[in-house]
């Protein structure tokens, strides 16, 4: 039993010390106390633990001004991930709240499964399950990624890694990242292409930028070479799922594969879960992030940001504004 006084740590990611590290253990050596709370982030139901919080270890749920008014002792949030367009950072700088992130700490799962959607979407194989299941073996003709040009929007950690893996199929590469130098695409062996054209000189397209602006719409997916994939492992704002839908159903849009919806806990329904897509949408429930070895590493990550600034040394990733243009997964 923790002794009055104790500080507080609240942890409101759905799989933080689901892997093999042991990070409540290391917490509380520290002489920390743990507490658990609304991975949704509700104010109602976080308000009595936040005002004896000292850190948040949180997950991609929102963090908004009324979070951090409730929490007066409250000295950093450390996202259990890499994105933090869900934190008001502004907020937080006013409150004196250092917040972190665990770059790279997922990087690789979640490009593992960037390349799983589009195997998937290419060769048919959620389809192709179901239909064994219901007792019939028709087959379904596919592409191989190696005869493919493959568009990569975002090039940060994951963007790169899921780069690697499709040339290791020997697919063709090309990329857009406004904010990367046009020299690291050459050093990548990747052709830099506006935003617009990929549509219309790639066969699969795969995103990997920050939330906040869309990148898939309607004009967008007007100029899509016929038959054209889209991957979207990072966020559900990106795209316009009724866009989408309408590309799917007129055959601009050969598949559609995604490890997030826009309707996520919002109480409505996106169109791709239509019966009509079945076998040409692909979903994963935020499975990016979810290797026993991305979680440990996202895990270790945020509790090492916690001890650092509680004992008041300068966290390994500290977030400050503006905010670095990064690529985010779906932890």
């Amino acid at each position: 039993m923790s002794a009055p006084g104790t500080p507080v740590v609240v942890v409101t990611s759905r799989s933080f010390g689901s892997g093999t590290a042991r990070l409540e253990e290391k917490l509380t050596a520290a002489g920390l106390r743990v507490v658990r709370g609304s991975t949704t982030h509700e104010l109602a139901e976080l308000t009595p633990v936040l005002a004896d919080a000292a850190a948040w270890i949180a997950g991609t749920a929102p963090i908004a001004e009324e979070h951090l008014a409730a929490a007066p002792h409250l000295r950093i949030v450390a996202r259990y991930g890499v994105g933090v367009d869900s934190v008001d950072l502004a907020a937080a700088a006013r409150h004196g709240v250092t917040v972190t992130n665990t770059p790279a700490a997922n990087s690789d799962a979640v490009a593992d499964l960037s390349i799983a959607l589009l195997l998937a979407a290419l060769r048919g194989v959620a389809a192709g399950d179901r239909s064994v299941r219901a007792g019939s073996w028709q087959t379904r003709r596919g592409r191989e990624l190696g005869t493919l040009s493959l568009g990569v929007v975002g090039l940060g950690r994951i963007g790169r890694g899921v780069a690697r893996r499709a040339a290791g199929f020997g697919t063709a590469l090309l990329g857009h990242d406004p904010f990367l130098d046009p020299v690291v695409f050459d050093v990548l062996g990747i052709r830099q292409v506006p935003l617009p054209e990929l549509a219309a000189q790639c066969d699969a397209v795969t995103l990997h930028a920050p939330g906040g602006s869309r990148v898939i719409d309607e004009q967008w997916l007007a100029g899509a070479r016929p038959g054209l994939i889209v991957v979207n492992t990072a966020r559900a704002d990106l795209v316009d799922e009724h866009a989408v839908a309408d590309a799917l159903r007129d055959g601009r849009l050969a598949a559609y594969a995604a490890d997030t919806l826009a309707s996520e806990g919002a109480g409505g329904e996106s169109p791709l879960l239509a019966a009509e897509f079945a076998d040409r949408v692909v979903l994963t429930p935020h499975l990016g992030a979810q290797t026993v070895e991305a979680v440990d590493r996202m895990g270790t990550g945020a509790v090492e940001a916690v001890l650092d600034v509680l004992a008041g040394r300068e966290p390994a990733h500290p977030i400050t504004l503006p905010v670095p243009t990064i690529e985010e997964g779906t932890p």
